[in-house]
């Protein structure tokens, strides 16, 4: 067991070294310019992205449940938390992120990582393609309004990013695009926006530090819903984020692991002046395209982050913006899922139904929770609509016209209910019915109430009933949930 688990700790660590560092080196850069726009959307100075980047980058790298995977400060967390900095300020924020990682460790104990076993495949590739949407959005402040040089530069860097792996894949492509860029910028002097323009970098180290707020419950109520929103989008974000991985490097992750290192990174973030975050597919993409596989990637992403933005700082603040804007549209156009465009005529209208919706609602609301919500309960209606339609009652009667025999097949549960009860012809004169369910399987308090219905009002009509062939769970629903054999049962139908 231990020399198992040591073979896997060291391939999870020194196995890809050379490509995790230069990946990781790579999402260092791109992270920059977007821990600090998210940052702004939160409404707190850049710092706060940038430490929250460096600190999450870091802990999940150790404790997260999937290798490979970039966790840092996102847009999807930083949006929920405007009203909260706007009304009671950033120390409120800090308490906010520490309490919703105290939240996403508790899921992750007990074990809710595995609900992401109720995400279709639908909701996965409506929520892959609104990312890629919001992803390529993001980048539409920077070319539009801009000098045309601009055009030209981010041009030059797509054709570098593809075409550069042609002659080696040594060297990760979006590396080759910052260099090369930044270098023929400098040299000719060109005027174009960059990192630096983006906002102050900070030049110290992040120190631990309380949030500075009273400790009462009036505290608790005021951060609590924001915690809560948090933890809930970041866990949807990362573990939807993990899948993706998985498919993409054909490994497996540990979601409930996941869940309980990212809420250990948001704890410790809000101690040291971060601002909560989860795992991001767009750099998560960047860093599997270049060649990360392990956690020393992710790791290093984090540690190159406060490398950059404090000890080189100045050579980062020259970085073009065309060069990120580059990258990121690569990420954005790898991201998308071009098959589903020709799927939507060849999958099931309601797969497509749900994938469309999903999409329209991300976009719609920049709230990939909403959307994933909604795809799902699509899902599930779609799913009970068609498990429904699978319901069939058929019958016979007796030679001597006194007994009919019903036979049931399919699935009883709320949505066949209706379906159910229609079938049976209570004002037959008969001696005798037989159910028999051998076929079917009785799900809820809506079929036990249909069969109790069933069942009284034949004998109202003075109809021996009797039902065969319940399995051991429907018999078991049947047994607690009926009321059919209960003493009085016929007086409360009467009474309804």
């Amino acid at each position: 067991m231990s020399t198992t688990l040591f073979r896997r700790t060291r391939s999870e660590w020194l196995g890809n070294i050379r490509g995790d560092v230069l990946s990781g080196l790579v999402v260092a850069l791109a992270l920059i310019p977007e821990a600090i726009a998210f940052s702004i959307i939160a409404g707190v100075d850049p710092k706060i992205g940038l430490y929250a980047s460096f600190s999450i980058a870091v802990i999940t790298a150790i404790a997260g449940g999937r290798p490979g995977m970039i966790s840092a400060a996102t847009a999807a967390t930083a949006v929920l938390m405007v009203t909260l900095v706007r009304d009671h300020g950033l120390q409120y924020l800090l308490a906010a992120t520490v309490l919703a990682g105290l939240i996403q460790i508790v899921a992750g104990l007990l074990k809710l990582g595995y609900v992401m076993r109720f995400v279709s495949k639908s909701v996965m590739t409506g929520f892959v393609n609104a990312l890629a949407i919001l992803i390529f959005m993001a980048q539409l402040p920077e070319l539009i309004g801009v000098p045309h040089l601009t055009y030209v530069m981010v041009a030059a860097g797509l054709a570098i990013i593809y075409l550069f792996p042609r002659l080696t894949r040594a060297v990760p492509s979006p590396l080759i695009c910052i260099l090369v860029l930044t270098a023929v910028s400098l040299a000719l002097g060109l005027d174009l926006r960059t990192v630096g323009d983006m906002g102050e970098l900070p030049s110290t180290l992040p120190v631990f530090l309380l949030p500075d707020i009273p400790l009462t419950m009036e505290t608790l109520l005021i951060i609590l819903p924001y915690s809560a929103a948090v933890a809930a989008v970041g866990l949807l974000e990362s573990l939807m984020t993990a899948t993706i991985v998985d498919e993409l490097t054909d490994t497996r992750s540990d979601r409930n692991r996941e869940c309980i290192g990212q809420g250990l990174a948001n704890t410790v973030t809000g101690f040291m002046g971060g601002m909560a975050g989860c795992a991001m597919i767009g750099q998560s993409v960047i860093n599997v395209k270049s060649g990360g596989r392990g956690r020393l990637s992710c790791f290093c992403a984090g540690v190159f982050l406060l490398f950059l933005i404090v000890v080189l700082g100045d050579w980062v603040r020259l970085i073009p913006m065309a060069a990120l804007v580059a990258i990121m549209i690569m990420v954005s156009i790898g991201t998308f899922s071009w098959a589903s465009i020709g799927h939507l005529r060849s999958h099931p209208r309601s797969s497509s139904i749900v994938m469309l919706a999903t999409v329209i609602t991300v976009v719609a609301t920049h709230n990939l929770a909403i959307g994933v919500l909604i795809g799902v309960l699509l899902s599930g209606i779609f799913f009970a609509w068609k498990i429904a339609q699978l319901f069939r009652v058929t019958s016979t009667l007796s030679d001597d016209g006194a007994t009919r025999t019903y036979v049931v097949e399919g699935q009883v549960f709320f949505a066949s209910a209706e379906d159910f009860a229609a079938a049976f012809d209570v004002r037959e004169a008969l001696d005798r019915v037989v159910i028999d369910v051998s076929r079917a399987h009785i799900w809820d308090i809506s079929s036990v109430a249909a069969l109790d219905m069933i069942v009284l009002k034949f004998r109202r009509e003075a109809t021996e009933v009797e039902i065969i062939g319940l399995n051991a769970a429907s018999e078991t629903i049947v047994d607690r949930l009926a009321i059919h054999d209960k003493p009085g049962a016929m007086e409360r139908l009467m009474g309804h």
